[in-house]
């Protein structure tokens, strides 16, 4: 993990120090502070965009802000923090500007050519990360579909984006042999794509069917990326799915039967995060995927409650499930982390907001039990 970046200074620069690259990729971090927000907020913004690019391959070595105003249609930022982006590049021979917002095609053209740099923006770095996860068939699938709905847009007569492949972050995907096709190949694909994602939807709807027909009930778990589902999730059914400290280290569903005294065999499902401003082309793509949460007989919420940016966070997940239809599914809030808790108070207060909550530490073991007996005395109560 690199060293966390801080967004503060008086011109919005903060240099980074200790940095070890070892081959990866150097990266500036570049946008905005967003208006009405602390200082404390700015800097979890970026250090989350750190880690998003830390997860891509590429360490932060430096961050340029500029207090929030109208983007500019040429640079997105003003033309004089264009040349501090540039100066910070040159001093620290960084090969890529990861802005945290997304960016036009021609503000793509612009950028590289006053940057003399690579520049990505946080649609493409989240779809990069979603390309290197990508396990099964139809995860491979639904990151393609979401890249290629992603470029056909921002395909220029240039060819801005598809010129832009030689390797690094960002580049990640379909591959240069199907990006250089022109937009009716692009859309032909596309359409394939989507046709292989509903037989494989239809496949499930199948199974979903055998299932309530069985009586087997379904528990799946929500949440942030990186706030511990998937270390739950091997607590809950004794098994040891692959956990590693990166964001979305959990890309394609995991399912698990799991007996609980008082409810039976169950089926626990592990999900992919979310995040914030998760690209609106991911959510579609794996609406399928994420749809198992809205079919779900119980949701697990879990939440990083040691994070200073918690709320945001839950307010993020709570509005992707509303989006997909589940909004008012039956669920139940899982405050994780404890063990690394600083402020007490914190918890005892979201525990007496949200009655029926549970605060437990997955990495520790803490208070599993208790989980499973609150998820059991749930199911129990539900009609099948």
């Amino acid at each position: 993990m690199t060293t966390a970046p801080r967004a503060r200074g008086r011109n919005g620069r903060h240099h980074l120090i200790d940095i070890k690259s070892g081959g990866r990729e150097k990266a500036i971090l570049a946008g905005f502070r967003t208006r009405g927000t602390s200082a404390d907020e700015t800097d979890e913004a970026y250090v989350e965009l750190a880690r998003l690019a830390d997860t891509a391959g590429a360490d932060a070595v430096a961050v340029v802000t500029q207090a929030e105003t109208t983007p500019t249609p040429q640079f997105f930022v003003g033309r004089g923090k264009v040349d501090e982006i540039a100066a910070a590049v040159d001093e620290h021979e960084a090969e890529v500007v990861i802005f945290n917002h997304n960016l036009s095609p021609l503000q793509f053209k612009n950028l590289e050519e006053a940057l003399e740099a690579k520049v990505v923006d946080r649609t493409q770095l989240i779809l990069d990360i979603f390309a290197m996860r990508a396990a099964s068939d139809e995860g491979k699938i639904q990151v393609e579909l979401a890249q290629l709905t992603y470029m056909l847009p921002r395909i220029t007569g240039k060819g801005l984006l598809l010129s832009r492949l030689g390797g690094g972050i960002g580049t990640r995907g379909p591959g240069e042999t199907k990006l250089e096709a022109d937009r009716r190949r692009i859309r032909a694909r596309i359409s394939t794509l989507k046709k292989k994602l509903e037989k494989i939807a239809l496949h499930r709807s199948v199974q979903n069917r055998r299932r309530d027909r069985s009586g087997v009930r379904v528990v799946a778990l929500v949440g942030y990326t990186n706030a511990g589902k998937t270390t739950l999730f091997n607590r809950l059914s004794s098994e040891t799915a692959f956990v590693e400290d990166k964001l979305f280290a959990t890309l394609d569903p995991l399912t698990r039967r799991v007996y609980l005294p008082g409810a039976g065999n169950i089926l626990v499902i592990d999900t992919v995060g979310f995040i914030k401003n998760l690209p609106v082309e991911l959510v579609e793509s794996f609406k399928s995927t994420l749809e198992v949460a809205r079919d779900a007989h119980l949701i697990l919420h879990v939440t990083d409650i040691s994070n200073p940016t918690f709320e945001e966070q839950m307010f993020e997940v709570e509005k992707i499930l509303a989006e997909l239809g589940a909004g008012d599914a039956p669920t139940m809030m899982v405050f994780n982390k404890t063990d690394a808790l600083d402020k007490p108070g914190r918890l005892d207060a979201m525990l007496k907001s949200n009655p029926g909550s549970i605060a437990v530490s997955a990495l520790k073991s803490e208070s599993i039990d208790n989980l499973k007996e609150e998820i059991a005395r749930r199911l129990s109560s539900q009609t099948v």
